[in-house]
């Protein structure tokens, strides 16, 4: 009989290469046809396994999904970055490898996120998600998140439309 762990830990050093992969399939998955190519193409580039290294050892907090030893995903989180929110902790990013997702993971990772959030202090949580990423949008508002506010970011001079979900 084999037993599957699954932990969610802070990123170290030695995980940059995982998930760099899971950056480069879950931002493909999820933005393919939402984001024009080129500036899709160019984020996951930037974001290699170098970047991810620095990331780590940098301020950011970053967890990982470790699955039987394979990272599934990643969740970055810190201060909320929108000054017109009274949230106090925001998850930047979450993304889990296509094959890991609508199995309960992602459910994890999020719970875990808003824990360690919580611990440190915050007092809510904010997460934004493009408004064309409907797995993304999905996701948030079966976890109980209510759409607050909206934005626009700009990609290759196409606006694309963000919202803003917020949990208490």
């Amino acid at each position: 009989m084999t037993t599957l762990t699954i932990d969610i830990r802070p990123a170290e050093p030695d995980d940059a290469v995982d998930v760099a992969e899971v950056h480069r399939a879950s931002w493909h998955h999820a933005y393919t046809g939402i984001l024009p190519y080129k500036t899709l193409r160019s984020m996951i580039e930037r974001r290699n396994a170098r970047w991810w290294q620095r990331a780590i050892r940098g301020s950011t907090s970053i967890l990982v999904l470790d699955v039987g030893g394979i990272i599934a995903g990643y969740a970055t989180l810190g201060l909320n970055r929108a000054r017109s929110l009274p949230q106090e902790g925001e998850i930047y990013e979450l993304y889990l490898l296509p094959e890991y997702q609508g199995i309960g993971l992602g459910k994890r990772l999020f719970a875990e996120t808003r824990k360690l959030l919580a611990s440190l202090g915050c007092k809510g949580t904010v997460v934004w998600c493009l408004e064309d990423n409907q797995g993304g949008v999905d996701f948030y508002r079966t976890r109980g998140g209510r759409d607050i506010a909206e934005g626009t970011e700009v990609f290759d001079g196409q606006p694309v439309r963000k919202v803003a979900f917020v949990w208490k």
